[in-house]
């Protein structure tokens, strides 16, 4: 999907600029998924700077192989990290992908998560040709659900008691958003 000979696709809106993680953002991301509240609904945490360069070795990973795409979500001008969205589990043979998404907090309330996801769903089903996004939120996770909907997503069920975090078992909700274009595009 991503073709290695083209840059990557770095995205604007009109306050944010979507960009490739890179090295220089290994603090601001220990800082995002070390933090209680971010990693308190999201499936990865890390306890050191040392151990945090798995996350940066997993999106490079994701562009390498084409199986995803994340960006860094700054604020244009200033070029703050506010946090990360971006795809994984991308097929092409299905023509879907799973979204997540994190922001520091310092950053919640101010619409950023909407205006990154609408950039990056455009770009999901225009430019990557897919047909399916899908998101799985732990139903706890009230805020990144109220997103989703507001997105268009439609929730599809829920898998319940489908994962131990912390040693007990979460139920996830499905959601998903399907592209408003045919096959034939």
């Amino acid at each position: 999907m991503v073709n290695k000979n083209v840059a990557f696709p770095n995205l604007k809106t009109s306050r944010l600029h979507l960009r490739q993680i890179t090295e220089n953002d290994l603090e601001n991301i220990f800082a995002g998924l070390s933090h209680p509240e971010v990693i308190r609904y999201y499936g990865v945490s890390y306890s050191s700077l040392d151990a945090t360069w798995e996350q940066l070795e997993w999106y490079a990973e994701l562009e390498r192989t084409h199986t995803g795409i994340w960006w860094a979500i700054t604020l244009k001008g200033a070029n703050d990290f506010c946090g990360a969205i971006g795809f994984n589990n991308l097929s092409r043979e299905h023509q879907k992908a799973e979204l997540g998404f994190w922001l520091l907090p310092n950053f919640w309330g101010k619409g950023f998560v909407q205006e990154s996801m609408q950039v990056i769903m455009e770009y999901a089903f225009n430019d990557l040709r897919l047909h399916r996004v899908e998101a799985f939120v732990e139903t706890e996770n009230k805020s990144s659900q109220k997103a989703l909907l507001k997105q268009g997503f439609q929730q599809e069920g829920i898998l319940r008691d489908s994962e131990i975090k912390d040693g007990r078992f979460i139920s996830v909700a499905v959601f998903s958003k399907l592209s408003d274009k045919n096959e034939d595009g």
